[in-house]
């Protein structure tokens, strides 16, 4: 089973995984508001917030866990 404390290395570079469901979670985000409201500052203000709540609590889940 794969945790969110796994690391996926990207260009030689080794990332959190949460760091990238952050990254998907945003993307998802873009798409889903660009969609429905046509329009481009919505979209990437939503997923820019939704990519940040994402990465933070996964980060202080991960960091109070030890």
């Amino acid at each position: 089973m794969t945790t969110l404390s796994a690391q996926v290395p990207i260009a030689g570079v080794p990332w959190p995984l949460y760091k990238l469901v952050a990254l998907a979670a945003g993307l998802v985000a873009l798409l889903i508001v660009g969609v429905v409201t046509a329009s481009a500052a919505p979209a990437v203000l939503t997923a820019a917030a939704v990519t940040t709540v994402v990465w933070v609590a996964f980060a202080a889940r991960r960091h109070s866990r030890g």
